[in-house]
């Protein structure tokens, strides 16, 4: 009875967490789109993505909070509410501004969801199928943003923008009210307190250093401060937000309990993540750019270019997941962030004339490899704290993706406008100037898989761990 409660319990978070997901990826194809008809810049609408990925780490750190004083079904209902909110405000949005606030409440649900999901399936599935359970997550997480290009690739070929957002709404309330229906408790809540100035805190830290990426190469509008200058800000108040959260372990409760970072696989998994996270989500920003702007795709040809690689991870993701439990996660890793590598300082050599076949072999190969890294770094990082830290590593990891994706999307198109216009300042055609600016994004993402390459040498198979706090 408790196995299938737990089941029931696992789905349906998968199910909300896929409809969430899904929307993440939407606006990766939908760029040029938008860039036309709101009439703005790339280094302005690659804030629909910047902004999401950044309230996601801001509001992360939080549901460690939520996930400790309420129960399941209440955090479902919240993070689904807020979601549904957030795409209706979009679908209706007259303007960028409007657009990016959509986004902005969207990814405040989902930022709880994602935690609330990893924390309930280490806590529900057995040590010894872990991997298993890790690896349908992955599915999820990955399957989702495969089909978000296709789809939207699809609506924007026949619709408008809106419809991106118009056909999500039904699913999104109809995952709301399935889980009103249907999810059950299966956490213990106990007392906690939600400390003001953490949080705080932490919104200027992730949100200057974010900020800084994002105007690298861009002239800093009068009266406002250069992009190193909000960068070195956001550091600082990193550094407190660090110091804040090392005394509260001692006299109280912490929004994140760094005490997961004692672990040096969980610290490993971590660096590790953030890199991998910063090249995934560039990519992401870029490719899409290039087919369209450099090839001349349509975003109906981008969406389905990008549609192998993408699935192919999803269904990568169990089989990892079932090798993870057999095998540890060393021998998937070492080849993983190798093979993203190779196709990283392949994708440096993009110009007007590469074979569009070329880049999806590039993309499929790179997905593989994406494949074997992310179902073992989830399952690792967590398996190797204490169980009573679980909601919190959930929160640290999710803080720590979404920042660094933020950072990746925002590096990537600053590096790639700046470069552009360089060129094209120096004389060259328009799509040749592009292109150089596309090669300047991926040297970025090439170098930072190096980082990758030398930290999964630092990377163990964990231990049982106790689960005492």
């Amino acid at each position: 009875m408790e196995s299938a409660r737990n089941r029931l319990v696992i789905n349906l978070l998968l199910v909300a967490t896929f409809v969430v997901i899904l929307n993440e990826t939407l606006m990766a194809v939908a760029i040029p789109r938008l860039m036309h008809d709101l009439n703005v810049t790339a280094d302005a609408v690659q804030w629909l993505t910047t902004a999401f990925l950044l309230t996601m780490s801001v509001v992360i750190p939080v549901t460690g909070f939520l996930l400790q004083r309420m129960n399941t079904r209440p955090i479902f209902i919240l993070a689904m509410s807020l979601f549904s909110l957030g795409t209706l405000i979009a679908t209706l949005a007259p303007d960028l501004q409007a657009l990016v606030v959509a986004r902005i409440i969207q990814a405040s649900g989902t930022a709880i969801m994602m935690p609330l999901l990893m924390t309930t399936a280490m806590t529900l599935a057995p040590a010894e199928t872990r991997g298993k359970t890790m690896g349908f997550i992955t599915t999820v997480i990955s399957v989702a943003p495969a089909i978000g290009p296709t789809l939207s690739g699809i609506i924007l070929n026949y619709l408008s923008w809106r419809w991106m957002f118009a056909l999500v709404l039904p699913i999104s309330i109809g995952a709301l009210l399935l889980g009103m229906r249907r999810m059950q408790n299966v956490t213990t809540p106990h007392s906690a307190a939600l400390d003001g100035l953490s949080v705080f805190l932490s919104a200027f830290a992730f949100g200057g250093i974010v900020y800084g990426f994002s105007s690298i190469g861009a002239p800093a509008a009068p009266g406002t401060l250069p992009a190193g200058l909000w960068s070195g800000i956001g550091v600082v108040f990193l550094a407190l937000f660090v110091l804040r959260q090392l005394a509260l372990q001692k006299s109280g409760y912490p929004l994140l309990d760094l005490r997961t970072f004692g672990s040096r696989n969980f610290t490993v998994s971590v660096l590790l993540m953030a890199s991998m996270m910063m090249a995934l989500f560039g990519t992401i920003i870029l490719l899409p750019i290039y087919l369209q702007n450099v090839l001349g795709l349509n975003s109906l040809q981008t969406g389905l270019l990008l549609l192998p690689g993408g699935l192919l991870m999803g269904l990568l993701g169990p089989h990892v997941g079932r090798l993870y439990d057999k095998v540890g996660p060393i021998r998937l890793l070492v080849p993983g962030v190798i093979i993203v590598s190779i196709v990283l300082w392949a994708m440096t050599l993009l110009g007007p004339r590469t074979r569009v076949p070329y880049i999806l072999a590039g993309h499929v190969v790179m997905s593989i490899g994406f494949a074997l890294l992310f179902t073992p770094l989830f399952t690792v990082s967590l398996s190797s704290v204490k169980a009573s830290l679980y909601a919190h590593g959930s929160a640290v990891i999710g803080t720590i993706q979404q920042a660094a994706g933020a950072a990746g999307v925002a590096l990537f198109v600053a590096l790639m406008s700046a470069r552009a216009a360089r060129l094209a300042a120096s004389g060259l055609a328009p799509v040749e100037a592009l292109a150089g600016g596309v090669r300047a994004g991926f040297v970025c993402g090439a170098s930072i898989s190096i980082f990758a390459v030398a930290c999964v040498v630092f990377m163990r198979r964990p231990k049982a761990v106790q689960s005492g706090a």
